[in-house]
Protein backbone atom coordinates (compact mmCIF):
# COMPACT_ATOMS: atom_id res chain seq x y z
CA UNK A 1 0.00 0.00 0.00
CA UNK A 2 1.31 3.46 -0.87
CA UNK A 3 0.61 6.82 0.69
CA UNK A 4 -0.33 9.99 -1.13
CA UNK A 5 2.58 12.03 -2.45
CA UNK A 6 5.10 9.20 -2.74
CA UNK A 7 7.78 9.37 -5.44
CA UNK A 8 7.90 6.10 -7.41
CA UNK A 9 10.49 5.47 -10.12
CA UNK A 10 9.34 2.83 -12.62
CA UNK A 11 12.59 2.73 -14.63
CA UNK A 12 15.58 1.76 -12.48
CA UNK A 13 18.08 -0.97 -13.27
CA UNK A 14 19.98 -3.62 -11.35
CA UNK A 15 22.88 -5.88 -12.31
CA UNK A 16 23.05 -8.45 -9.51
CA UNK A 17 26.35 -10.06 -8.66
CA UNK A 18 27.03 -12.72 -11.30
CA UNK A 19 30.38 -14.45 -11.61
CA UNK A 20 32.28 -15.28 -14.79
CA UNK A 21 31.55 -18.95 -14.27
CA UNK A 22 27.83 -18.35 -13.77
CA UNK A 23 27.69 -16.28 -16.95
CA UNK A 24 28.71 -19.34 -18.96
CA UNK A 25 25.10 -20.56 -18.70
CA UNK A 26 24.56 -18.46 -21.83
CA UNK A 27 27.35 -20.29 -23.69
CA UNK A 28 28.58 -17.54 -25.98
CA UNK A 29 25.37 -15.48 -26.09
CA UNK A 30 26.88 -12.39 -24.48
CA UNK A 31 27.80 -13.97 -21.10
CA UNK A 32 27.31 -10.85 -18.92
CA UNK A 33 28.91 -10.71 -15.47
CA UNK A 34 30.43 -8.26 -12.98
CA UNK A 35 34.11 -7.69 -12.30
CA UNK A 36 35.32 -4.99 -9.89
CA UNK A 37 32.79 -2.35 -10.89
CA UNK A 38 32.83 -3.27 -14.57
CA UNK A 39 30.00 -4.84 -16.52
CA UNK A 40 31.54 -7.55 -18.65
CA UNK A 41 30.35 -9.23 -21.84
CA UNK A 42 32.28 -12.45 -22.05
CA UNK A 43 35.93 -11.43 -21.66
CA UNK A 44 35.33 -7.86 -22.87
CA UNK A 45 34.82 -4.76 -20.75
CA UNK A 46 31.35 -3.36 -21.45
CA UNK A 47 30.86 -0.38 -19.13
CA UNK A 48 32.06 0.83 -15.72
CA UNK A 49 29.25 0.98 -13.16
CA UNK A 50 28.67 2.17 -9.59
CA UNK A 51 27.81 0.12 -6.48
CA UNK A 52 24.11 1.05 -6.53
CA UNK A 53 23.76 -1.35 -9.43
CA UNK A 54 24.64 -4.42 -7.36
CA UNK A 55 24.58 -3.21 -3.73
CA UNK A 56 21.05 -2.72 -2.36
CA UNK A 57 22.29 -0.79 0.66
CA UNK A 58 24.04 1.72 -1.59
CA UNK A 59 20.86 2.03 -3.68
CA UNK A 60 18.64 2.68 -0.67
CA UNK A 61 21.05 5.33 0.61
CA UNK A 62 20.97 7.01 -2.80
CA UNK A 63 17.17 6.87 -2.86
CA UNK A 64 17.08 8.58 0.54
CA UNK A 65 19.45 11.26 -0.70
CA UNK A 66 17.48 11.80 -3.91
CA UNK A 67 14.01 11.77 -2.36
CA UNK A 68 12.75 8.58 -4.03
CA UNK A 69 10.38 6.45 -1.98
CA UNK A 70 10.13 3.37 -4.21
CA UNK A 71 11.73 1.92 -7.33
CA UNK A 72 10.57 -0.78 -9.72
CA UNK A 73 13.86 -2.63 -10.16
CA UNK A 74 14.52 -4.21 -13.57
CA UNK A 75 17.54 -5.98 -14.99
CA UNK A 76 20.12 -4.18 -17.09
CA UNK A 77 19.16 -5.07 -20.70
CA UNK A 78 22.55 -6.69 -21.25
CA UNK A 79 21.15 -9.51 -19.10
CA UNK A 80 18.16 -10.41 -21.32
CA UNK A 81 19.83 -13.46 -22.89
CA UNK A 82 17.63 -13.51 -25.99
CA UNK A 83 20.41 -14.89 -28.19
CA UNK A 84 20.66 -18.13 -26.21
CA UNK A 85 18.73 -21.33 -26.80
CA UNK A 86 15.46 -21.57 -24.85
CA UNK A 87 16.71 -24.06 -22.25
CA UNK A 88 19.84 -22.11 -21.40
CA UNK A 89 17.89 -18.84 -21.49
CA UNK A 90 15.33 -20.27 -19.06
CA UNK A 91 18.06 -21.32 -16.60
CA UNK A 92 19.67 -17.90 -16.98
CA UNK A 93 16.44 -15.99 -16.34
CA UNK A 94 15.68 -18.16 -13.31
CA UNK A 95 19.06 -17.20 -11.82
CA UNK A 96 18.70 -13.51 -12.64
CA UNK A 97 15.17 -13.39 -11.22
CA UNK A 98 16.25 -15.08 -8.00
CA UNK A 99 19.10 -12.58 -7.64
CA UNK A 100 16.75 -9.64 -8.22
CA UNK A 101 14.39 -10.97 -5.55
CA UNK A 102 17.27 -11.35 -3.11
CA UNK A 103 18.46 -7.82 -3.91
CA UNK A 104 15.00 -6.32 -3.34
CA UNK A 105 14.59 -8.27 -0.10
CA UNK A 106 16.89 -5.66 1.47
CA UNK A 107 13.74 -3.50 1.71
CA UNK A 108 10.73 -5.01 -0.09
CA UNK A 109 8.55 -2.04 0.82
CA UNK A 110 10.75 0.21 -1.35
CA UNK A 111 12.38 -2.06 -3.94
CA UNK A 112 9.86 -3.73 -6.24
CA UNK A 113 11.32 -6.55 -8.37
CA UNK A 114 10.51 -6.99 -12.05
CA UNK A 115 11.34 -10.36 -13.59
CA UNK A 116 12.77 -11.11 -17.01
CA UNK A 117 11.81 -14.03 -19.25
CA UNK A 118 13.17 -16.01 -22.22
CA UNK A 119 11.01 -14.11 -24.68
CA UNK A 120 12.36 -16.20 -27.55
CA UNK A 121 10.13 -19.09 -26.42
CA UNK A 122 6.43 -18.37 -25.79
CA UNK A 123 5.53 -21.30 -23.56
CA UNK A 124 8.60 -20.94 -21.36
CA UNK A 125 8.17 -17.17 -21.09
CA UNK A 126 4.53 -17.51 -19.99
CA UNK A 127 5.39 -20.20 -17.45
CA UNK A 128 8.18 -18.06 -16.04
CA UNK A 129 5.88 -15.07 -15.61
CA UNK A 130 3.53 -17.25 -13.57
CA UNK A 131 6.37 -18.56 -11.43
CA UNK A 132 7.90 -15.12 -10.94
CA UNK A 133 4.60 -13.60 -9.87
CA UNK A 134 4.10 -16.38 -7.31
CA UNK A 135 7.62 -15.71 -5.99
CA UNK A 136 6.95 -11.98 -5.48
CA UNK A 137 7.88 -10.18 -8.68
CA UNK A 138 5.62 -7.19 -9.35
CA UNK A 139 5.92 -7.08 -13.15
CA UNK A 140 7.97 -8.22 -16.12
CA UNK A 141 10.72 -6.40 -18.01
CA UNK A 142 11.24 -7.19 -21.70
CA UNK A 143 13.30 -5.92 -24.60
CA UNK A 144 11.54 -4.23 -27.49
CA UNK A 145 12.34 -7.02 -29.97
CA UNK A 146 13.80 -10.51 -30.20
CA UNK A 147 16.15 -10.57 -33.16
CA UNK A 148 14.04 -9.57 -36.21
CA UNK A 149 10.74 -10.10 -34.34
CA UNK A 150 9.06 -6.85 -33.29
CA UNK A 151 6.41 -6.59 -30.59
CA UNK A 152 3.57 -7.32 -33.03
CA UNK A 153 5.02 -10.80 -33.64
CA UNK A 154 2.30 -13.40 -33.08
CA UNK A 155 4.06 -15.11 -30.17
CA UNK A 156 5.00 -11.85 -28.46
CA UNK A 157 1.40 -10.63 -28.71
CA UNK A 158 0.34 -13.95 -27.16
CA UNK A 159 2.87 -13.38 -24.37
CA UNK A 160 1.56 -9.86 -23.72
CA UNK A 161 -1.97 -11.26 -23.64
CA UNK A 162 -0.87 -13.77 -21.02
CA UNK A 163 0.62 -10.96 -18.92
CA UNK A 164 -2.73 -9.17 -19.05
CA UNK A 165 -4.55 -12.36 -18.09
CA UNK A 166 -2.38 -12.89 -14.99
CA UNK A 167 -2.32 -9.17 -14.09
CA UNK A 168 1.41 -8.58 -14.59
CA UNK A 169 2.43 -5.12 -15.86
CA UNK A 170 5.08 -5.03 -18.60
CA UNK A 171 7.98 -2.58 -18.90
CA UNK A 172 9.49 -2.40 -22.40
CA UNK A 173 13.10 -1.28 -22.79
CA UNK A 174 14.97 -0.72 -26.08
CA UNK A 175 18.08 -2.80 -26.61
CA UNK A 176 20.28 -4.28 -29.35
CA UNK A 177 19.88 -1.13 -31.41
CA UNK A 178 19.55 -1.12 -35.18
CA UNK A 179 22.23 0.22 -37.56
CA UNK A 180 24.99 0.31 -34.95
CA UNK A 181 27.54 0.13 -37.76
CA UNK A 182 26.46 3.66 -38.67
CA UNK A 183 26.51 4.94 -35.09
CA UNK A 184 30.10 4.53 -34.00
CA UNK A 185 31.21 6.81 -31.18
CA UNK A 186 29.51 9.47 -29.07
CA UNK A 187 27.06 6.93 -27.57
CA UNK A 188 24.90 7.37 -30.67
CA UNK A 189 23.24 3.95 -30.26
CA UNK A 190 21.91 5.24 -26.92
CA UNK A 191 21.13 8.77 -28.13
CA UNK A 192 19.59 7.88 -31.52
CA UNK A 193 19.07 4.12 -31.62
CA UNK A 194 17.09 3.78 -28.39
CA UNK A 195 14.61 6.48 -29.36
CA UNK A 196 14.21 4.91 -32.81
CA UNK A 197 13.76 1.39 -31.44
CA UNK A 198 10.99 2.55 -29.12
CA UNK A 199 9.22 4.48 -31.88
CA UNK A 200 9.41 1.34 -34.01
CA UNK A 201 7.94 -0.82 -31.24
CA UNK A 202 4.98 1.45 -30.55
CA UNK A 203 4.09 1.92 -34.21
CA UNK A 204 4.45 -1.81 -34.89
CA UNK A 205 1.75 -2.49 -32.30
CA UNK A 206 -0.48 0.26 -33.67
CA UNK A 207 -0.22 -0.23 -37.43
CA UNK A 208 -0.27 -4.04 -37.32
CA UNK A 209 -3.59 -3.99 -35.50
CA UNK A 210 -2.03 -5.67 -32.47
CA UNK A 211 -3.70 -3.24 -30.08
CA UNK A 212 -7.03 -4.39 -31.53
CA UNK A 213 -6.18 -7.94 -30.46
CA UNK A 214 -4.54 -7.22 -27.11
CA UNK A 215 -6.73 -7.00 -23.99
CA UNK A 216 -7.47 -3.46 -22.84
CA UNK A 217 -6.46 -4.61 -19.35
CA UNK A 218 -2.80 -4.93 -20.43
CA UNK A 219 -0.58 -2.49 -18.53
CA UNK A 220 2.31 -1.69 -20.84
CA UNK A 221 4.97 1.00 -20.36
CA UNK A 222 7.67 2.16 -22.77
CA UNK A 223 10.88 3.62 -21.37
CA UNK A 224 12.59 6.90 -22.31
CA UNK A 225 9.35 8.79 -22.83
CA UNK A 226 8.36 6.48 -25.67
CA UNK A 227 11.43 7.53 -27.64
CA UNK A 228 10.63 9.71 -30.64
CA UNK A 229 6.98 8.61 -30.74
CA UNK A 230 5.28 11.71 -29.32
CA UNK A 231 7.15 14.16 -31.54
CA UNK A 232 6.45 12.12 -34.69
CA UNK A 233 2.85 11.11 -33.98
CA UNK A 234 1.51 13.74 -36.38
CA UNK A 235 3.64 12.27 -39.16
CA UNK A 236 2.29 8.78 -38.45
CA UNK A 237 -1.32 10.00 -38.40
CA UNK A 238 -0.81 11.86 -41.66
CA UNK A 239 0.58 8.72 -43.28
CA UNK A 240 -2.37 6.65 -42.01
CA UNK A 241 -4.85 9.14 -43.50
CA UNK A 242 -3.15 9.39 -46.88
CA UNK A 243 -1.60 5.99 -47.66
CA UNK A 244 -3.60 2.78 -47.76
CA UNK A 245 -0.45 0.69 -47.27
CA UNK A 246 -0.03 2.35 -43.86
CA UNK A 247 -3.60 1.82 -42.65
CA UNK A 248 -4.28 -1.58 -44.22
CA UNK A 249 -4.09 -3.49 -40.91
CA UNK A 250 -5.14 -0.75 -38.49
CA UNK A 251 -8.76 0.47 -38.40
CA UNK A 252 -7.79 3.56 -36.42
CA UNK A 253 -5.03 6.17 -36.72
CA UNK A 254 -2.04 5.84 -34.37
CA UNK A 255 -3.29 8.68 -32.16
CA UNK A 256 -6.36 6.58 -31.28
CA UNK A 257 -4.18 4.14 -29.31
CA UNK A 258 -2.35 6.45 -26.91
CA UNK A 259 -4.67 5.29 -24.13
CA UNK A 260 -3.39 1.72 -24.46
CA UNK A 261 0.06 2.21 -22.92
CA UNK A 262 2.16 4.31 -20.58
CA UNK A 263 5.50 6.04 -21.00
CA UNK A 264 8.04 7.16 -18.46
CA UNK A 265 9.13 10.77 -17.99
CA UNK A 266 12.80 10.35 -18.95
CA UNK A 267 12.89 13.14 -21.56
CA UNK A 268 15.14 15.58 -19.61
CA UNK A 269 13.50 18.80 -20.82
CA UNK A 270 10.30 20.47 -19.52
CA UNK A 271 9.33 21.36 -23.10
CA UNK A 272 9.53 17.73 -24.15
CA UNK A 273 7.59 16.66 -21.07
CA UNK A 274 4.85 19.19 -21.88
CA UNK A 275 4.46 17.67 -25.36
CA UNK A 276 4.52 14.14 -23.94
CA UNK A 277 1.71 14.96 -21.51
CA UNK A 278 -0.29 16.66 -24.26
CA UNK A 279 0.02 13.59 -26.49
CA UNK A 280 -0.42 10.84 -23.90
CA UNK A 281 -2.54 12.50 -21.22
CA UNK A 282 -1.19 13.14 -17.74
CA UNK A 283 -2.57 9.80 -16.51
CA UNK A 284 -0.27 7.89 -18.90
CA UNK A 285 3.11 9.35 -17.86
CA UNK A 286 5.12 8.01 -14.91
CA UNK A 287 8.41 8.99 -13.33
CA UNK A 288 11.34 7.09 -14.83
CA UNK A 289 14.98 7.96 -14.28
CA UNK A 290 17.14 5.14 -15.76
CA UNK A 291 18.88 4.97 -12.36
CA UNK A 292 21.78 4.53 -11.73
CA UNK A 293 23.28 5.18 -15.17
CA UNK A 294 24.94 8.50 -16.13
CA UNK A 295 22.46 9.06 -18.99
CA UNK A 296 19.59 8.94 -16.49
CA UNK A 297 17.91 11.81 -14.67
CA UNK A 298 20.38 12.82 -11.98
CA UNK A 299 17.78 14.62 -9.85
CA UNK A 300 14.70 12.39 -9.95
CA UNK A 301 11.54 14.34 -10.72
CA UNK A 302 13.27 17.64 -11.40
CA UNK A 303 11.88 17.93 -14.94
CA UNK A 304 8.37 17.13 -13.67
CA UNK A 305 8.63 19.77 -10.97
CA UNK A 306 10.14 22.34 -13.36
CA UNK A 307 7.47 22.00 -16.04
CA UNK A 308 5.35 25.17 -15.60
CA UNK A 309 2.38 23.78 -17.52
CA UNK A 310 1.80 21.05 -14.91
CA UNK A 311 -0.32 21.81 -11.87
CA UNK A 312 0.26 20.13 -8.51
CA UNK A 313 -2.24 17.38 -9.20
CA UNK A 314 -0.51 16.52 -12.48
CA UNK A 315 2.91 16.52 -10.84
CA UNK A 316 1.69 14.21 -8.08
CA UNK A 317 0.19 11.84 -10.65
CA UNK A 318 3.42 11.62 -12.67
CA UNK A 319 5.70 11.40 -9.64
CA UNK A 320 3.83 8.52 -8.04
CA UNK A 321 0.07 8.29 -8.45
CA UNK A 322 0.13 6.75 -11.91
CA UNK A 323 2.78 4.22 -10.92
CA UNK A 324 0.61 3.12 -8.01
CA UNK A 325 -2.06 2.13 -10.51
CA UNK A 326 0.39 0.65 -13.06
CA UNK A 327 2.16 -1.53 -10.49
CA UNK A 328 -1.03 -2.48 -8.67
CA UNK A 329 0.09 -0.95 -5.37
CA UNK A 330 -3.08 0.85 -4.34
Amino acid sequence: MTRSGQVIDVHAHVFPRISREESRILAGAGEPWLRDGMMMSGDDDYRPVTPELWDAGARLAAMDRLGVDMQAVSSTPLLFGYAAGPDRAADWCEMVNDRILAYCAEDPSRLLPLCQVPLQDLATACAMVDKAKAAGHRGVHIGNHVGPRNLHDQDIVAFLTHCADVDMPVLVHPWDMLATDRMAGYMLPWLVGMATETQLSILSLMLSGAFERLPSSLRLCFCHGGGSFAFLLGRADNAWRNRDIVRKDSPKPPSAYTDRFYVDSAVFDPRALRLLVEVMGVERVMLGTDFPFPLGEQEPGAVVRDCPELDEAARAAILGGNATRFLGLG
